[in-house]
């Protein structure tokens, strides 16, 4: 037998395969929906896993894990399994590629970003970030937003919008280093503003001070002496002639109407 028959016979054989295979997957599908066969079901997911291995790669560009995009892909092939209907005579890859895409992409939209972000303008920002990716490598450079708007047929500030919406993918930890290249500068926590409780010595000194103005004289002769001249008691009743006793009720009874005034402010 001469050696171009047997390179035609090989080819014949090689074309035949991808056909026989198809239809053993069109008779485990069939053995699966018609007759509930989990052997065929566990077959199908190990035949097209790397049909899921391959959709679940397109995303590894984003900083969520491999192991979780494949995991997501795996349900989608699984989910396709199930909803796939043989009768229908559509190529089953044909319906399990759109099917794991939808399941990746409903996985970030639901699940990966930190803050809700509309769906369109999250794809958009997915979308941008893929065109700057390829425009990067094409111009050697970093694309101009015109540039990236020309490619993806929309206007700048759209791109502007979806490149904001990108920042919401995730979050930063407030323990963070507040200077990506410095482990030792300040957080983010103590560069965050807290209330000034100056606000309320405002109101308290508006307070005492109209309180103050309205005491008798001799209280407010007293109060000097006591906390601005630091006299003791003794020597503040030599001073203005009183005993100490009474010097005593006078800055007890001037103390108390501040304490009144500050507390109600």
């Amino acid at each position: 037998m001469s050696a171009v028959p047997l390179a035609g016979r090989r080819g014949r054989r090689g074309q035949r395969r991808p056909e026989c295979e198809r239809a053993h997957e069109r008779e485990l599908l069939i053995r699966y929906h018609a007759e509930g066969d989990l052997a065929a079901r566990e077959e199908l997911v190990e035949r097209f896993l790397p049909l899921a291995r391959d959709l679940a790669l397109r995303y590894t560009y984003t900083d969520e894990p491999y192991d979780d995009l494949l995991q997501v892909a795996c349900l989608g092939l699984i989910k396709a399994i199930d909803r796939f209907e043989p009768g229908r005579g559509t190529k089953f890859t044909s319906y399990a590629a759109p099917t794991i895409l939808g399941e990746l992409k409903r996985h970030f939209r639901d699940k990966g970003w930190a803050l809700h972000v509309p769906r369109d303008l999250q794809e958009r920002a997915m979308a941008v970030n893929r065109q700057s990716e390829s425009l990067s490598k094409r111009l050697g450079r970093s694309p101009k937003v015109r540039e990236v708007a020309t490619a993806l047929g929309c206007s700048a500030e759209e791109v502007l919008e979806a490149s904001e919406a990108a920042a919401s993918y995730e979050t930063t930890s407030l323990n963070a280093p507040a200077a990506r290249d410095d482990e030792e500068s300040a957080t983010l926590v103590d560069l965050l503003g807290d209330e000034d409780s100056a606000y309320e010595l405002v109101e308290s000194r508006d307070a005492i001070a109209s309180t103050w103005r309205a005491l008798p004289g001799v209280e407010r002769q007293v109060l000097e002496l006591r906390f601005m001249h630091d006299l003791t008691q003794r020597e503040i009743g030599e001073q203005i002639g009183y005993s100490q006793m009474h010097v005593s009720r006078l800055l007890r009874r001037a103390l108390t109407r501040l304490e009144t005034a500050a507390a109600a402010a």
